[in-house]
């Protein structure tokens, strides 16, 4: 089984730090002299006492501050799985770096602190970054969200707590469309259902947060797609001729799909749009071994003739049957990926100025970029209420629907059909501060 990459996110002093680790320290993945750095002596002979959070903390404005400002990346492993862990920050100000770190996880932990909600009113109401950081996680597709609700062992009751803010989050996720693969009650600190399970433990019965993560399924690859490929590097005629047949070699990843040799691909680049067709004469895989290749992967790619093609430009499916063989099954390629400079799109805003309609930005898609004008704001989602309402901007850390003109033409799939094709990166064109996530409707 592949590691598993996943997040934790939620709101500001959830646990987020603490849970990490906890993971760490539990599955003997910290080194002595790391443990014994952030542990201190107990008062009056007591237990002596571990900082679990000061862990990830890997910037000296985090250490002093005590809250999580980027994401760290940490890597564990158990005998069932190895995984890779990142700590995104919980500050709606940093929104931005959880949005970075959520576009490419396998599973998102979401943490909740019942000491924050009033766990014993049935009716309780969620804090906003846990319901905007639900909304982003599934708007960013990640393939399964886990809410951990975490801190029930400093609460009086926590069978009750755990029913009531379970019952919200349920609610939540259900008028929301987010699917959730498990509500599971934890205590970060103690170390209740993180790797082993509490049985009976705040009335649930189930397996343990790290249970869970272990089974959990990588993020399948968009094989079922039409080949598309963004050019990453240029070779310029490699003078290993049994790899390159003399002619340049395109690096990059397969997006979308797949390639092999005796495909017909088309060229996408820059104002022109579509432009020739040729045919693929040899795929290296990421070793340089002569190999077909599945989207995912790297791939070198040798054409049949010399074009013009750069860094930044595509290769598309040209819309016929690909040749059989062994990598791939007999159905014939789909009809090519659609080209546009019109977009419809959600967009998750950071930056710090408020969107406005008539504003340009670049835009980043694959590894090219181009200018992007708003059109118009159709509407924005209330967090609180879910609702569309109309707005005539995009305030910071605002989630709507916008209307984009692209400068030049792009390949284009809904978001909800392909991570790669579907996703855009608006960045401003005097600070170049990422100012919004882009996913394409």
């Amino acid at each position: 089984m592949n590691a598993l990459k996943f997040i934790t996110c939620g709101s500001v002093d959830d646990g987020k730090s603490t849970l990490i680790g906890r993971l760490l320290v539990d599955s003997r993945s910290v080194l002595q002299d790391q443990l014994a750095s952030v542990t201190s002596a107990g008062a009056h002979g007591a237990e002596d006492e571990v900082d679990l959070a000061a862990l990830t903390d890997g910037l000296s404005a985090e250490r002093e501050q005590g809250i999580t400002i980027d994401v760290a990346w940490r890597y564990f492993s158990t005998q069932a799985r190895k995984f890779i862990i990142g700590d995104s920050p919980g500050h709606e100000q940093y929104t931005r770096n959880m949005v970075t770190a959520a576009s490419g996880a396998d599973a998102a932990v979401v943490l909740v602190d019942a000491t924050k909600l009033d766990w014993r009113d049935p009716q309780l109401k969620l804090l906003p970054q846990t319901r905007r950081h639900s909304l982003l996680v599934h708007l960013l597709r990640v393939p399964t969200i886990v809410v951990a609700i975490n801190k029930l062992d400093a609460v009086e009751d926590p069978a009750l707590a755990f029913a009531h803010i379970r019952a919200q989050l349920e609610g939540f996720a259900a008028e929301a469309g987010i699917p959730l693969k498990a509500v599971v009650p934890i205590s970060a600190l103690k170390g209740y259902n993180v790797v082993t399970a509490a049985d009976g433990w705040a009335g649930y019965q189930g397996p343990s947060l790290l249970d869970l993560l272990e089974h959990l399924p990588n993020t399948a690859a968009e094989t079922e797609l039409p080949f598309s490929f963004a050019v990453q590097w240029v070779e310029k005629f490699s003078s290993s001729s049994d790899t390159s047949q003399g002619r340049r070699v395109f690096w990059g990843r397969v997006a979308t799909g797949g390639v092999q040799v005796g495909q017909t691909v088309r060229v996408l680049q820059g104002p022109q749009g579509l432009g020739q067709t040729a045919t693929v004469a040899q795929v290296l895989d990421h070793t340089r071994q002569p190999h077909a290749v599945l989207a995912g992967h790297s791939a070198g790619i040798v054409l049949d003739r010399e074009l013009d093609v750069s860094r930044g430009d595509w290769l598309l499916a040209a819309g016929e049957a690909a040749p059989a063989a062994d990598d791939f099954d007999d159905t014939p390629v789909a009809s090519p990926i659609p080209v546009t400079r019109e977009l419809t799109a959600t967009v998750a805003w950071l930056d710090n100025e408020a969107l406005v309609p008539g504003r340009v930005y670049w835009a980043l898609h694959g590894h090219r970029w181009v200018k992007a004008k708003v059109r118009r704001i159709v509407h924005q989602v209330n967090i609180e209420t879910l609702a569309e309402t109309d707005a005539e901007q995009l305030p910071p850390n605002a989630i709507g629907v916008v209307e984009l003109l692209l400068q030049e033409p792009i390949a284009a799939l809904p978001y909800t059909r392909s991570r790669g094709l579907g996703a855009l990166v608006l960045v401003d064109t005097a600070s170049h501060a990422t100012a919004g996530a882009v996913m394409l409707s």
